[in-house]
């Protein structure tokens, strides 16, 4: 009966880590003074500037303001929904409308 515990206290220790990893990365994500986030939209518009996009989103080498977990967990989402409406063209497909 002891493993049981073992696997109880490890899943806190788990949860309570990340808890810590989220909070120290919202953390660092709200410490920007309002002068900082100012001159990162000036170096984004100077490097679209550069690529000729005319205003297009050019990505920057290193982006500190969205989380790792936030882009993985929105490619998720994305996957899903493109997978959810590819099974529902099949099956749109796959329904007899002559009757």
């Amino acid at each position: 009966m002891r493993w049981w515990k073992t696997l109880g206290v490890a899943a806190f220790v788990g949860v309570a880590a990340t808890g810590a990893v989220i909070a120290r990365s919202e953390r660092q994500r709200r410490a920007y003074t309002p002068e900082q986030v100012r001159e990162r939209l000036r170096e984004r518009a100077a490097l679209a500037e550069a690529a000729g996009t005319d205003g297009a989103a050019v990505e920057p080498q290193e982006d500190l303001v969205v989380p790792v977990w936030r882009r993985r967990l929105s490619g998720l989402a994305t996957g899903v929904r493109r997978s959810s409406a590819a099974a529902l063209g099949w099956l749109r497909g796959r329904v007899d409308r002559s009757v």
